[in-house]
């Protein structure tokens, strides 16, 4: 009996590609052994059935970026309940527009980027991508975020106003930012460069006590609407390749 070789090398020799196309084949998910896709090309195979789709394409691998709904009680960077642990095939959002084809390789070495605060839901990036990373670090105080934030009490006389521009939090002036009511309990604001219990602290300066805080969008990125409306908390999606925050 043969030795088992590495997947990538019985690929080339099946279907006639050199060693180079068929490691791409299969890092994109292209190639089953006995039924099931394998994206390792190291993987050994003997006598098992080797399949290339019939749709196979040679595509530039790209990284991946992914955007969660976090639901409140979890840690969006650091922390013993950590967001990207929900980050699973099982709970991909039904309606995700797109068009990504899921791979087992997106879900290795993602990076959660941009901090919401453990007890607020919204919007999250993680990502594989370099590209992305530096956008959203790098360029953080230049991103405006939209939040709709849930208060109770009643705020002071010109308290929407200086919502907006004159309060400090933590030591810094913050810079003006745009707030409306959405109804009469809800705030929405418009704000860059958000820290982690700023919405809570501008809040209880004009009386009011925060209920919840949802974030909506960062930059041009939202949560996204399907069918059946916004992407549900716990719920994921791609962002589809071209669209930059």
């Amino acid at each position: 009996m043969p030795a088992p070789v590495r997947l990538v090398q019985r690929v080339a020799e099946l279907f006639g590609l050199s060693r180079q196309e068929a490691e791409q084949f299969i890092r994109n998910g292209w190639v089953s052994v006995d039924g099931e896709v394998m994206e390792r090309p190291q993987h050994r195979v003997d006598a098992e059935r080797i399949e290339l789709d019939p749709d196979a394409r040679l595509e530039k691998i790209e990284p991946a970026t992914i955007l969660l709904h976090k639901p409140p009680g979890f840690d969006a960077i650091d922390g013993p309940r950590p967001a990207a642990a929900l980050v699973t095939p099982a709970i991909r959002w039904s309606d995700d527009p797109s068009g990504t084809r899921l791979l087992q390789r997106h879900f290795h070495r993602l990076t959660p980027l941009v901090p919401l605060d453990t007890e607020a839901s919204g919007l999250m990036v993680l990502t594989q991508d370099g590209r992305v990373w530096r956008r959203l670090v790098e360029d953080a105080a230049l991103i405006e975020h939209e939040y709709v934030v849930e208060v109770r009490g009643r705020i002071a006389p010109d308290g929407l106003e200086r919502l907006g521009h004159g309060l400090a939090f933590d030591g810094r002036i913050l810079p003006p930012c745009k707030v409306s009511w959405q109804n009469e309990t809800r705030l929405r604001f418009a704000i860059k460069d958000v820290r982690e219990g700023q919405l809570r602290g501008m809040c209880a300066q004009v009386g009011l006590e925060v209920v919840s805080i949802r974030r909506l969008r960062i930059g041009r990125i939202g949560l996204g609407k399907g069918a059946d409306g916004a992407m549900p908390a716990g719920a994921w999606r791609y962002l589809p390749v071209g669209e930059r925050f």
